[in-house]
C-alpha cells in the first residue's frame, strides 16, 4: 500500500502478519519487559520493517527506542515513521537530505467507535462529513479522519518538538485520495501538510512526506 502513496527515495516496508521471527536489540527487549504477546508482535514486526528499510537506505540497522512523547528515535541522518494495526505493520524511512519529515498511519477500514468522531473532529470537519459520505458512502470517513490526524502528528512532532492535539489541525479530506492538514496553533513554524490516503480491503493508510 505504501509504495502507492510515498515517493522515492523513501524506503517503505510493510508486513501483513508476524510470521517471521524478529531478533530485538537488548534495549528493545528491556523496553518490552513482560509485555503481552499482542504488544510484543506489533512492536517487533514494526521494527523488523524499519530495519529492512534502514538496510535499503544503506544505514546500519539499530535499536529503535521511544522518545519523550513515545516518538521513534531514529539513527542520525534518518527520518521516518512507524505504524501498526490489526493485520498490518509498516515503516517508512528516508535520509534527512531527501525528506524533512514523514508520517504514516494505518487503521482498520471500519467505522470509528462511538464517540470518537466527536472527540477528534472540529466543527469545520464535522460540517464536511455529509458531503464526503455523499461522494463515496463506501469509505469510513470518520476513521480516515482519525488516521489523517495521526499522520499529521507523526509528521509534526519530529520537526517542532511541540504537542499537537486533535483540535489543533483542520483536516480537509478529498475523495481523490488526498488530504490537507492546516495547523491551527498560533506562531506555528509549519502552516500545514499535504497528504495522501488509500483504502484496500479491510485497511486504510494515510501518509505525509515533506521533501527536505
Amino acid at each position: 500500500m505504501l509504495e502507492q502513496l510515498l515517493p522515492p527515495p523513501i524506503a517503505a516496508v510493510e508486513r501483513y502478519n508476524d510470521d517471521i521471527p524478529v531478533e530485538l536489540f537488548p534495549a528493545e527487549e528491556e523496553l518490552l519487559g513482560n509485555s503481552v504477546p499482542k504488544r510484543r508482535f506489533e512492536f517487533s514486526t514494526a521494527r523488523a520493517c524499519a530495519r529492512e528499510a534502514m538496510t535499503s537506505l544503506g544505514v546500519e540497522p539499530a535499536a529503535i527506542l521511544p522518545g519523550p512523547k513515545r516518538e521513534p528515535l531514529w539513527p542520525d541522518g534518518v527520518v521516518g515513521s512507524l505504524t501498526h494495526c490489526t493485520g498490518y505493520r509498516a515503516a517508512a524511512l528516508a535520509r534527512v537530505g531527501d525528506f524533512a519529515t514523514i508520517g504514516i498511519d494505518a487503521e482498520p477500514h471500519k467505522p470509528a467507535p462511538h464517540g470518537v468522531l466527536g472527540a477528534i473532529a472540529i466543527p469545520a470537519e464535522l460540517r464536511r462529513m455529509p458531503g464526503l459520505k455523499a461522494d463515496d458512502p463506501k469509505i469510513c470517513w470518520d476513521r480516515l479522519l482519525f488516521s489523517a490526524k495521526e499522520s499529521t502528528y507523526k509528521a509534526w512532532f519530529p520537526v517542532t518538538n511541540r504537542w499537537l492535539g486533535f483540535e489543533d489541525a483542520d483536516i480537509t479530506l478529498n475523495a481523490d485520495g488526498t488530504f490537507h492538514s492546516r495547523i491551527l496553533l498560533p506562531d506555528t513554524p509549519i502552516a500545514g501538510f499535504d497528504g495522501r490516503w488509500l483504502v484496500q480491503g479491510e485497511l486504510l493508510v494515510t501518509t505525509i512526506a515533506v521533501p527536505a
